[in-house]
């Protein structure tokens, strides 16, 4: 009897512990029943609706492809300044790195050693002359007495001869002054050139040599700067494409055609400086595969300096009607470049596309692209292919274009 009331009590208190566990589950299944019932809330319906992209069509005008090369500008006349004869500087006439002009005093040298074999040369121009003179007359009274026999015809021939020798000698000394008072002259080295000058390189009181002995010494060196040179290396794959538009007439050879050219100084984002071809060599360079190119650019304010890079944009073809899109509205699927396209049903569609070069801060479309299709030009992250989204038209032409 104690035994059955004791396993009465133990399965009550079984039976209590498992309603108490069960509980909470019922009430949860109850909640989730009742929600069952429920409509979707307002925030859910608001995201299942299209995703606005703002779209445009592209942007038609004519354009001209450009070729782009990094090149380095170099001065038309560079001179370095040289002693051409010895002696002491005795004075720098100019400033270190100061514009110098044509004929411009540089470097003064002792010129007292070449004045005086200057007179020394005068001093014996002056006797050659005398003896010349003499000999003149000397040959004249012979040709006057060889008539009457009083003297041979051979003493004729001998003053005639002396009197040619004295000539030589005449001309001797004549060159000789002449020679000494260049080298007086060349005692003031003057600026051969107008450009900017480097620093002196010999001061006041230092020896220098002079051209005679094969040593001369240098001075300082002179660069023009207005106008300017820029060299550049063209590749060879550019060069048969310019040549083949040449042969078909649709773009000048730069052999014989000063064709334009523009240069973007380093910093800049834009060209600033415009010139003209001026030469193409005559060969490809074996290592490099290129052809060394030069353009002539303007450099009035003179910001330009041997020496600098630019990077040079140079015609390559005749003008054409294109397609052109802002970079934004470009993606990158692995290899391949597409833009996202809305139809007709406001579906979006991928089009592969090929680039061309950016002209006015939007980009060429060769292929893939008709003037009539509605590009996604912002929003591109809220595009999926083949979803729909809600299309606004942009209010202005994207940025870098012409309406």
């Amino acid at each position: 009897m104690y035994a059955t009331e004791k396993s009465q009590r133990f399965h009550k208190s079984v039976t209590i512990h498992s309603l108490r566990g069960i509980r909470p589950l019922i009430v949860l299944l109850a909640l989730t029943l009742s929600g069952c019932g429920e409509k979707p809330t307002q925030p859910a319906a608001a995201a299942a609706a299209a995703p606005p992209v703002t779209v445009a069509q592209p942007t038609r005008r004519t354009v001209t492809d450009w070729d782009e090369f990094t090149g380095r500008f170099d001065a038309v006349e560079e001179v370095q300044v040289r002693a051409r004869v010895g002696g002491f500087v005795t004075s720098v006439e100019f400033k270190d790195g100061d514009m110098v002009h044509t004929g411009d005093l540089l470097y003064v040298i002792d010129s007292r050693p070449f004045e005086a074999v200057a007179e020394q040369a005068d001093g014996q121009l002056a006797d050659a002359r005398a003896k010349a003179e003499l000999a003149k007359r000397e040959l004249d009274r012979g040709l006057n007495l060889v008539q009457t026999s009083a003297v041979s015809e051979q003493a004729v021939d001998q003053r005639r001869q002396a009197l040619q020798a004295a000539h030589a000698a005449e001309t001797q000394a004549e060159g000789a002054l002449k020679a000494a008072q260049l080298n007086i002259e060349f005692t003031h080295v003057i600026a051969p050139i107008t450009g900017r000058v480097s620093r002196h390189l010999v001061s006041v009181g230092n020896l220098v040599q002079g051209s005679d002995n094969g040593a001369s010494t240098l001075l300082t060196s002179i660069v023009s700067l207005d106008p300017i040179y820029i060299y550049f290396d063209v590749d060879e794959a550019t060069y048969l494409k310019n040549n083949r538009l040449w042969f078909e007439g649709k773009r000048p050879s730069s052999r014989d055609t000063p064709n334009p050219v523009q240069v973007t100084l380093s910093g800049e984002t834009k060209p600033s400086h415009e010139g003209k071809m001026d030469f193409i060599d005559n060969r490809l360079d074996v290592s490099t595969g290129t052809l060394r190119s030069r353009a002539v650019i303007p450099n009035k304010d003179l910001s330009i300096l041997p020496g600098q890079f630019g990077r040079v944009r140079l015609i390559g073809s005749s003008p054409y009607e294109a397609l052109l899109l802002p970079d934004t509205a470009i993606a990158t699927d692995q290899s391949r470049k597409i833009v996202f396209v809305v139809k007709d049903d406001d579906t979006v569609e991928a089009k592969p596309v090929v680039l061309g070069p950016l002209d006015e801060g939007l980009r060429v479309i060769r292929e893939g692209l008709k003037a009539e299709d509605r590009v996604i030009v912002d929003g591109l992250q809220r595009a999926r292919v083949g979803a729909k989204v809600t299309p606004h038209v942009a209010q202005a032409a994207p940025a870098g274009g012409k309406t």
